[in-house]
């Protein structure tokens, strides 16, 4: 899944979820349950995200909604083969990166 979000050093947690098109309930449930995410709160308590924990919310999602794993299983994943699961997902990004890229090729044919 391919994010489009600006350049910038937070997003507000509406920002994220309107890019993964989730509610922001699973965000904020996801950042209970996944100790890697860890966003800066402000004085009011709004969340603010880096753009390492947008990455770290893409793989989340990547294993959950699209790999299929349970909560469990994707906590397990990660602590037990995180740089493999890195890997396959960087990988898994560029390819769609350059598919998007072609398709876009191939309507201006």
């Amino acid at each position: 899944m391919i994010i489009d979000l600006p350049e910038k050093r937070y997003y507000t947690i509406g920002e994220v979820a309107k890019a993964f098109s989730v509610n922001t309930s699973l965000i904020r449930f996801w950042e209970k349950e996944f100790d890697v995410l860890q966003p800066k709160k402000t004085a009011k308590g709004n969340r603010k995200f880096t753009p390492e924990d947008v990455k770290h919310l893409q793989l989340i999602y990547h294993l959950v909604k699209e790999r299929g794993f349970t909560l469990e299983g994707a906590k397990i994943h990660l602590k037990e083969e995180k740089k493999k699961t890195l890997n396959n997902f960087e990988i898994i990004t560029k390819l769609e990166g350059v598919k998007n890229q072609l398709i876009k090729l191939k309507e201006q044919l």
